[in-house]
């Protein structure tokens, strides 16, 4: 099995969503984060002063899918967060070890 940890833009999360549950991913868990990367934050004016913005609010996928089902995850993620601009986002993959569903007590992939 694998993790699939994605740090996405807000706006995009209703769309990756959608995606998701047509290719039957169901299970997500989404957090609201901020942070930065390359995009190092930005620079806004108000009632004429500039003042800097360094974490910037993301939005964060976790999904924990069958071996073979992570690549197709990732490229629905890719393929719909993608805007062609800095601040995107990423996706990072782990190998996940054990599952268990606490209503039952399933493990490994049943658990999924």
């Amino acid at each position: 099995m694998k993790e699939i940890l994605a740090i996405i833009r807000p706006n995009k999360l209703d769309d990756v969503k959608d995606a998701l549950e047509k290719i039957g991913c169901h299970g997500i868990t989404v957090a609201e984060v901020k942070g930065r990367g390359r995009q190092l934050g930005i620079t806004e004016s108000y009632r004429g002063s500039d003042y800097r913005i360094d974490l910037l609010p993301k939005t964060r996928l976790e999904i924990i899918v069958k071996d073979q089902d992570a690549e197709e995850v990732i490229e629905t993620i890719v393929k719909t967060a993608a805007t062609g601009d800095i601040g995107d986002g990423k996706i990072f993959i782990s190998p996940v070890e054990d599952v268990v569903r606490i209503r039952t007590g399933e493990r490994g992939e049943k658990a999924v």
